[in-house]
């Protein structure tokens, strides 16, 4: 029996239902770092079902150890005259894992070139605050961001600065430095290239939509560990007016300022253990699914 059909349907599952049903659960706004790895491990899956089925659909003859069978005809060691099959399927799934890796070196670049950027212009107009671990920019609106990578700064406009309390810019600042702290720039690259590789499937749609939001409340449940919550959100409430940070950077306030206020504001809840650990164990097994399908234990 050949996996392709299998991984096919799973990817399907996968792709089309699995974020269906995550945008119409609640738990991830409730663990929203659980969440985002959830996701990552159903784009990690559906990657790899596609991989692995174009891998299969060259390899009609072969049953679910295909990929032994494939690995096998590419160094020699198959059946006479399938060289050239096996290899128009192996070159498939290069062409998989290779466009995931171009979409995620231009997304990262293209991300570093713009912090760069801002960064020098940082340079020149910015001032370093030692008291409030950050630059600080002459801007009237308030504002509140991070330039993460290897020299990652935290910007404050003068205008939070001048309407913020101490305790409400501090949990501004704890919020931008889990963003630093926690590399979540490279998730969403992560996230982009997985989106670009697979437009048009709910899939990358949904997790380009979704990660996000969840990487900035994460950010918050970071700075409530220090902050309580009417002091976050009451900075984040003054900040709404901010606007779309600059391009590669991750800013405390913007469009889902809004959002994460009712989060905070509503009743304190955290997903029940024996839900966190059924999804945390849904993240571990979803990405090893597609390879016990396309190569089970126990046949021959």
């Amino acid at each position: 029996m050949n996996a392709a059909p299998a991984l096919l349907g799973y990817a399907a599952a996968v792709g089309w239902v699995a974020p269906y049903v995550m945008r119409r659960s609640s738990w991830p706004h409730r663990s929203p770092a659980l969440a985002v790895t959830v996701w990552g491990a159903f784009a990690a899956s559906f990657s790899l079902c596609v991989a692995l089925a174009a891998l299969h659909l060259a390899t009609p003859r072969a049953h679910l150890h295909g990929i032994l069978y494939s690995c096998r005809v590419a160094l020699g060691l198959g059946p006479p005259g399938t060289e050239a099959v096996e290899g128009l399927g192996i070159a498939a799934s290069a062409v998989v894992v290779a466009a995931h890796v171009v979409s995620f070196a231009f997304h990262a670049l293209r991300a570093r070139g713009a912090r760069n950027g801002h960064r020098r212009i940082l340079d020149k107009v910015g001032r370093p605050s030692a008291r409030l671990r950050a630059t600080v920019i002459d801007h009237g609106v308030p504002a509140a961001y991070c330039l993460p990578g290897r020299r990652p700064r935290i910007v404050l406009s003068t205008g939070a600065v001048e309407l913020l309390s101490r305790a409400e810019l501090g949990a501004v600042v704890e919020h931008e430095r889990a963003h630093i702290a926690y590399r979540h720039h490279l998730v969403l690259v992560a996230a982009q290239a997985f989106a670009t590789v697979f437009r048009g499937v709910p899939l990358a749609r949904h997790l380009r939509e979704q990660i996000p939001l969840l990487l900035e409340m994460a950010a918050d449940d970071r700075a409530l560990r220090s902050y309580p919550h009417g002091v976050l959100a009451t900075a984040m409430f003054e900040m709404a007016s901010g606007g779309e940070a600059p391009r590669g950077t991750l800013s405390a306030g913007g469009p889902t300022a809004l959002v994460r206020l009712r989060r905070i504001l509503g009743p304190a809840r955290c997903a029940h253990p024996a839900l966190r650990g059924v999804m945390g164990a849904t993240a571990v097994m979803t990405p090893l699914l597609p390879l016990l399908l396309a190569c089970p234990p126990g046949l021959g």
